[in-house]
């Protein structure tokens, strides 16, 4: 089989695999769709993130869906045809945090494509990939596999969602419009929220955050008094969901935020500083959120009832031999919002 395999920053190559036995409880999927995740681009483009280097060769991705070919011996719930999209989330269920239903934070955890520990985990962007049943979640007829393939970071934003807690009649903001804050968005509505302010630097992102149900959006880079205009009386928003990553983004969040309103921190970046007597005054909660679990199958129940539509996210999709083009799209914000390969 062919497997898109990073060896350092820039240096992605289609490369041979062989095809793994497919053991007891186990599923053979052939690969249709794989979404380029910010990660990904992290590995692409820079050879890693934070203190986290690639140091041997590692397949990547982990946003995926297909179609199951073989099934392991003691296989029951799933047959030959079905449609999946696969969780990357891989827990022992055995350490101090499995046990505690907290298994996004496993001490054993096997993430499809990571390169934090030694050897890697490989990932999922190949063209048959043996996983567990239990990963596997029937995508129902009429839904695009493209989509289905979305349902790996739409879990990401529903874990935020439930870090944050109840959204009903809720007004929420949500900061950076990348793939996960236009996710955000969908997933805060399909909660509850009364109402979603959006804000990015690039008017092109901001026009798609308004197409998937944002109320009103806000170029900060050109129109901060927008923002800042929520200040009064101590602040309009509920919830922050804050996907840039950004300092700035933080701090603005925190001004125009309700007394005792919560920050739900998606985005990764570096060290950054807080006006901390404001969030001490304000009693702001502030969260981090961490990958996923038990949502992979509630994000794949909303699509496959037409409770979410993604479809507008995806921009791109390229064939599995121009993956280096489809990274380097992916990478342009000016273009692209979600660029997926095609198996």
């Amino acid at each position: 089989m062919k497997a898109v395999v990073i060896h350092a920053a820039k240096d992605l190559r289609i490369e041979e695999r062989d095809v793994e036995p497919v053991g007891p409880g186990q599923v053979e999927v052939a690969i249709e769709a794989g979404g380029i995740c910010g990660s990904d681009l992290h590995y692409y483009n820079h050879g890693g993130f934070g203190t986290v280097r690639i140091r041997e060769p590692m397949i990547l991705g982990h946003e995926v869906a297909g179609t199951i070919k073989a099934l392991g011996e003691g296989v029951s719930g799933l047959s030959v045809g079905d449609r999946v999209a696969v969780s990357p989330s891989r827990p022992c269920n055995d350490c101090e945090y499995c046990l505690k239903g907290q298994q996004n934070h496993c001490l054993n955890m096997r993430f499809y494509g990571s390169a934090m520990p030694m050897p890697h985990i490989q990932g999922a962007f190949r063209q048959r990939l043996v996983a567990q049943a239990w990963q596997c979640h029937r995508v129902e007829e009429g839904v695009s596999i493209h989509e289905a393939a979305m349902a790996e970071p739409f879990a990401v934003t529903l874990h935020a969602v439930a870090r944050a807690g109840a959204l009903t009649d809720k007004r929420v903001l949500v900061t950076g419009c990348g793939p996960i804050g236009a996710l955000a968005i969908i997933a805060a509505r399909a909660h509850g929220a009364r109402e979603i302010v959006a804000t990015d630097v690039m008017d092109a992102v901001l026009k798609r955050a308004l197409d998937i149900g944002a109320d009103r959006v806000i170029n900060v880079a050109d129109n901060a008094d927008q923002l800042s205009a929520y200040s009064a009386n101590k602040g309009y928003f509920d919830v922050q969901f804050e996907a840039s990553g950004n300092q700035s983004a933080v701090r603005s969040g925190l001004e125009v935020l309700r007394p005792r309103s919560t920050v739900v921190q998606l985005g990764l970046g570096g060290d950054v500083s807080i006006p901390q007597n404001m969030v001490v005054a304000k009693e702001i909660e502030m969260k981090g959120t961490f990958r996923f679990h038990e949502e992979f199958g509630l994000a794949v129940d909303f699509i496959n009832k037409g409770r979410v539509d993604l479809k507008p996210l995806l921009t791109g999709t390229f064939p599995l031999n121009e993956a280096v083009t489809a990274f380097e799209t992916a990478a342009d914000r000016t273009k692209s919002m979600k660029v997926q390969l095609a198996f």
